[in-house]
């Protein structure tokens, strides 16, 4: 299943980016932008990692989800607050990650 779907699945509204320069546009353009699910290895001028630090910088409270099937990436190289995923990844899985990083705080499951 694409991630759009996924996220159309969990019950949110997708918009879907071919690059970094992309979803920034994205981001400038619309504010009702909540989580951004992005991989290590999307194509533009920044990789993942950076996209969802220039994210993190610029829009704080967006969420974000970082997926790739290349390496492991340590949590010590995203930004604070976002959430890494392996691939390949249970569809499950995206969808319930999207739904705790969603789900207003006194409704999240205590860790």
């Amino acid at each position: 299943m694409g991630r759009e779907f996924l996220v159309v699945h969990a019950g949110y509204d997708a918009l879907e980016a071919s690059n970094a320069e992309e979803a920034i546009r994205l981001l400038e353009a619309r504010t009702d932008i909540v989580l951004v699910f992005t991989d290590v290895g999307m194509p533009g001028t920044m990789d993942g990692i950076k996209l969802a630090h220039h994210i993190r910088n610029r829009w704080p409270p967006v969420k974000l989800i970082v997926a790739s099937g290349r390496s492991i990436i340590e949590q010590s190289r995203l930004p604070q607050g976002s959430h890494f995923i392996p691939k390949p990844y249970n569809d499950s899985t995206i969808v319930e990650q999207i739904h705790r990083m969603l789900a207003p705080i006194e409704t999240r499951p205590k860790p």
